[in-house]
Formats: C-alpha cells, sequence, structure tokens
C-alpha cells in the first residue's frame, strides 16, 4: 500500500532546489563599501602628499585612550604658574583654606617664607630687598598687593617681577585694608610650602640678612602678632557691645596690623566668616580702626597659646600723633639701629633675648642709598 503522501508535496518534482540569484540590495552595499573605502584610501595619500605626514599623526593623536593616566601627586602642590586668575575673593579665600588632615607630607618639602607687600604702588626698598634675597630662592616667596591702577615695571631679573596679585583699592582704617590682608594670605596659601608669612609695606625694610630672619621664625614656638587688652579710649574704648556675644568686652584687643605668623593663623584669618561681619558693621572710623583690632581679637579668642602677643616689626610711636615716625636719609646712622637692635628686651620661646625685631618702618625714599651704604656693616646684608 503506497504511504500516503505529506501534505503539499508533489512525488513529480525533484528534491534538488534550484539557485537564488545574489540580492541586489546587499550587492549595492558592497559597492558603496568599496566606492568609500578606495576614496578614503586616495583622499590620505592627497593629504600626505600636499600638507606631509604630521598632519596625519596630529589627527591620530586627537583620540584619547579609555584609560587616562592618573594624576601625579605634584598637580596637588605645585604653586599656580601665574599670580593672576581670575577669583574673586570669595573664590579665593575658600580656595586658599583647603587643609590637609594627614599632617604629614608624601614629598619633599621646603618650607618657605612668604613676604606679603602691601603698598599703594612702587616700592622704593626694592634694591635693598634685592640684596636681602640674593642667593636664597627656594626659601621664600613674594606677593605684592597694590592700587588696581599701578601697573609694576621691574626687569625681568627682579624678584618682584610678576609677582603682583589681583588687587582692590584698600583705604586706612576701613576693612578693605583687612581684606587686602587676608587676600595677600590666600594667594601665599596657594602655596603648600609656604609656611610662615609677614606682612610688610613700601617702606619697611629687613633689619637682619636672610639667614637670620629665616631661622628666628622657622625656629619660634609662636607666631608673632601685638594683641594687648587697652583701657583706654583707644583700646576699649572703640569697643561696640553689638559686636557681642561673639566678642566681648574682656576679648577686645588691639596691636599692630604688621604680623609674622605660621599657616595654621593664616588659614584661621582667611576661613573667618565669623567675626569679619561684627567688625566690619561695628568697627569704623573714626570711632574704630578694624586693621588694629581684627585679626588681633580674632586669634586672641580662638588661639592665644599661640601668640608670642609682639611684632617682629619695629614702629617709632614716640613722636606722638595718629602715624609713626618717618625716617630719611639723615637718620640712617649706626646710633639709629644699635637702639633698635642691641637696646631692646623681649622673650623669644620663653626665654629673654636681645634680638625683638627683625623689620622696621617707615622709611622715606630718600633712606635707600645711605640704607644700601650701611647695610653690609650693620645689617649684614
Amino acid at each position: 500500500m503506497q504511504p500516503r503522501l505529506e501534505e503539499g508535496k508533489d512525488p513529480a518534482v525533484t528534491r534538488a532546489t534550484p539557485s537564488r540569484p545574489f540580492p541586489l540590495r546587499l550587492l549595492r552595499f558592497f559597492l558603496l563599501f568599496l566606492v568609500i573605502g578606495v576614496g578614503g584610501s586616495f583622499l590620505s595619500m592627497y593629504m600626505i602628499r600636499h600638507f606631509g605626514i604630521h598632519n596625519v599623526a596630529f589627527v591620530q593623536s586627537s583620540f584619547k585612550p579609555c584609560f587616562q593616566k592618573p594624576a601625579i601627586i605634584e598637580n596637588w602642590f605645585k604653586p599656580p604658574s601665574s599670580l593672576l586668575h581670575t577669583m574673586n575673593d570669595v573664590e579665593l579665600f575658600w580656595r586658599a583654606s583647603f587643609v590637609p588632615r594627614i599632617k604629614s607630607y608624601p614629598f619633599k618639602r621646603t618650607p618657605k617664607i612668604a613676604f606679603m607687600f602691601l603698598t599703594k604702588g612702587p616700592l622704593p626698598m626694592a634694591p635693598l630687598w634685592e640684596k636681602f634675597f640674593n642667593g636664597h630662592e627656594k626659601l621664600y616667596s613674594i606677593y605684592v598687593h597694590s592700587l588696581p591702577s599701578y601697573n609694576a615695571d621691574f626687569s625681568l631679573s627682579s624678584v618682584f617681577y610678576q609677582r603682583q596679585i589681583p588687587s582692590q583699592v584698600a583705604e586706612w582704617g576701613m576693612m578693605s585694608m583687612c581684606d587686602a590682608e587676608r587676600r595677600l594670605l590666600a594667594n601665599a596659601l596657594l602655596d603648600i610650602s609656604n609656611e610662615w608669612f609677614v606682612l610688610l609695606s613700601e617702606s619697611c625694610i629687613p633689619l637682619q640678612n636672610f639667614s637670620i630672619v629665616y631661622r628666628y621664625l622657622s625656629r619660634s614656638r609662636y607666631s608673632f602678632m601685638g594683641a594687648f587688652d587697652e583701657p583706654g579710649p583707644y583700646g576699649r574704648g572703640r569697643y561696640n557691645e553689638n559686636m557681642a556675644p561673639e566678642i566681648n568686652m574682656s576679648d577686645w584687643r588691639k596691636g599692630s596690623q604688621w604680623f609674622e605668623i605660621n599657616r595654621e593663623l593664616a588659614v584661621r584669618i582667611v576661613e573667618d566668616h565669623t567675626y569679619y561681619p561684627k567688625l566690619k558693621e561695628f568697627c569704623t572710623p573714626h570711632k574704630c580702626y578694624v586693621d588694629e583690632h581684627y585679626f588681633q581679637t580674632m586669634l586672641t579668642i580662638n588661639t592665644p597659646h599661640l601668640l608670642a602677643n609682639r611684632s617682629l616689626t619695629y614702629v617709632d610711636w614716640s613722636r606722638g600723633g595718629a602715624h609713626p615716625a618717618t625716617f630719611g636719609k639723615n637718620d640712617i646712622k649706626e646710633e639709629f639701629f644699635k637702639k633698635i637692635l642691641q637696646d631692646q628686651t623681649c622673650l623669644y620661646n620663653n626665654q629673654p633675648t636681645s634680638l625683638c625685631f627683625l623689620f622696621a618702618r617707615k622709611f622715606a625714599p630718600n633712606a635707600l642709598e645711605p640704607l644700601l651704604d650701611i647695610a653690609p656693616k650693620v645689617l649684614g646684608i
């Protein structure tokens, strides 16, 4: 009995299937791919012939690998290549307040002194400072805050060349003066090697050579800022009860604005937002002069144990008046410096010493020439 055929099959038809024609659409795709490949080859040869092989290399180098090289540690502690930046004060103070929680450094760090010059314009004592800094390039940094309108013209070989920071107008006795000092500190803090910070004016001079200054600051247990409780009208008399409770009468201090402090205190000054608004609102001329009270009071409240409670910058107030004495060319004599350098007593690391001042002000521009003449013998510069 013949088995039933499967549905749809015809016994008369052979089992061999005929060959299918190549799809036209697929053929067109291969032809297009071939044309693009050949065209690209001709284009590459044309570029190599007319533009050179370097252009091809440039195109290849624009492709980035999937895995970037890890950031090296130097990127975190190298000082800015230029002091000019576009940060405003809020951004600058925020950036400068970064503090590593691990105290030891994973790289070789040579501590430096940041010399911060708060000026109106020129630095008439620059030649004397040039001699002071000579030969100690790895141990100091320089920052200059001048009026924004002043264009410095220091030569390429000068230590002051391109050391101006972005500045704003600073007025005597106003909070803008403290703003300028905080701005100097913040810019100096961007260099993690800066460990000590010295505030100077254009009329300041060094009283010792660089080696003595470096050793004196680096070996001190304390920072140098005068902060006194003065009961008279020019001390407690300037206190405003509206400053409480952040600042009480018992906290109120007065002292010279010219300081020499370490990195810890510099960060505290830059990061402050507690005492700043109180002083800005309630310590205004002519009842109060904020640069004589702000840092002095704040650091007395927060870190009194770190203050030597004196400045290393000599200033003569013996002539009276609102401003200290100015010294001209006729004052530059050996006897004058003997009075400052030898006839003094103070404490250094809780021990008595006669070396009490490292800097002095105010010196008139005409004092420069006699200072340069006397510096090798008297100042050791």
